[in-house]
């Protein structure tokens, strides 16, 4: 007997009959003489129509109070699919992420797993019920509710499956995988059988909406074996796991974008220790996340310090800089919100010179011009004007020729 957690976005369980369906692939791995605990996340467009009601009262609502209207799409989705559980004759029951024991940091919207107590689960497996979990909140110690942020879910899943000790974590959606590019750009994007957790990792930070980065910086941290699947068809997944002979490592993986980036400009920082941490420090204090970095080569006096966040956070991001341009000792602050970011990924990518020129080929070629660069020992990223995207993902795509990856 295995014990196997599953993870169900909302496009799986969208209306009733998506939801008769997760049922059937539940009870069907229950028949098979597994345990099954299975995480959901909220029905379809759930979460954006509470986001909507939510400022048709208040504009600027207290996160904690959007936490616990949030937290409310997952608990339909939960109840819904145990009552199609409980339809279909197997005992079931589902619980929330406070009810499941999952102990979070006190900062709503953004939370982050603290502990996980696994008590209440292992009764009720011992009962042989099948478990349905809420995904993406838990409880902090005001006992008041959290929510984890945007990819919660997945990590839901993955931190329950680290804390059961599970044999495997199945990350259902609406692909069947994942591939080394946006099937929706690039048509002819091949899909991969495997996937290192390194390289899952930054497909997922640099824009791969299959798995939110979390949940991969978890999977990896504790070894938990994950796959990929599509929810509406029984294809082999993608597995994600770590590759351990170099021979096995493809030079390029895959191709990702993201056009959730804004560039911002601090202009004019005066050039002697201790700003660049002065900068970076009140961004972080304010929960604001920071990508690429450039620091301009010094003026006489002063420089430029560039980087980007997400576009979400532009607003805030640069409303604190300007607040405290006297404690930056800046002249002002610029921005564009019309930038993307594209990137190639790979673990073979460290024992391979100039894969990054063979990328910047692809893109002169295609006449992009490129912002800012950046690198690891297995991506490379650039950013780019927002409306050459598509052109460059497929431009670097087929200059890597990774239609022809086959696995």
């Amino acid at each position: 007997m295995a014990l196997i957690v599953q993870k169900y976005g909302g496009s799986s369980v969208a209306d009733a009959q998506k939801v008769m369906n997760v049922a059937k692939r539940i009870v069907r791995e229950k028949d098979k003489g597994n345990d099954v605990v299975t995480v959901v996340s909220a029905q379809g467009d759930t979460t954006d129509h509470l986001i909507e009601m939510a400022k048709e009262i208040n504009s600027h609502p207290s996160k904690r109070e959007m936490d616990m209207l949030l937290s409310t799409g997952e608990q339909i989705s939960i109840s819904l699919l145990a009552m199609a559980v409980e339809r279909l004759g197997y005992p079931v029951i589902s619980l929330t992420g406070p009810q499941v024991g999952i102990k979070t940091s006190s900062v709503h919207s953004n939370a982050r797993i603290i502990s996980i107590d696994i008590t209440r689960i292992k009764k009720e497996l011992q009962k042989g019920k099948i478990i349905i979990v809420a995904g993406f909140q838990g409880v902090d110690e005001n006992n008041d509710i959290t929510t984890l942020g945007r990819g919660g879910s997945d990590t839901t899943a993955v931190a329950l499956a680290a804390a059961l000790k599970a044999d495997f974590c199945e990350i259902y959606t609406d692909v069947d995988g994942v591939y080394t590019a946006d099937p929706r750009l690039v048509p002819q994007a091949s899909k991969l059988k495997y996937i290192s957790y390194d390289e899952m990792l930054e497909m997922a930070s640099l824009g791969a909406r299959i798995l939110h980065n979390r949940s991969v910086e978890l999977a990896k941290k504790y070894r938990v074996p994950l796959v990929v699947k599509s929810s509406f068809g029984d294809n082999d997944g993608t597995y994600v796991k770590e590759v351990e002979k170099v021979e096995d490592k493809m030079v390029v993986t895959g191709v990702a974008h993201d056009t959730n980036v804004a560039r911002i400009a601090v202009l004019g920082i005066k050039d002697k220790p201790g700003m660049a941490y002065k900068l970076f420090d009140l961004l972080a204090k304010n929960n604001i996340d920071v990508d690429v970095i450039i620091q301009s080569i010094g003026r006489e006096e002063d420089k430029d310090i560039s980087f980007t966040v997400s576009s979400s956070n532009l607003e805030k991001a640069l409303e604190l800089i300007k607040e405290n341009l006297d404690y930056l000792e800046a002249r002002g602050v610029k921005y564009r919100d019309n930038v993307a970011k594209v990137s190639i990924v790979g673990a073979g990518m460290v024992n391979n010179p100039g894969v990054a020129a063979l990328m910047f080929e692809a893109l002169a070629e295609a006449n992009i011009n490129i912002g800012m660069i950046t690198t690891s020992e297995i991506k490379v990223s650039c950013l780019i004007n927002e409306e050459d995207v598509e052109k460059a993902v497929k431009a670097i795509h087929d200059k890597f020729q990774l239609h022809k990856i086959h696995q």
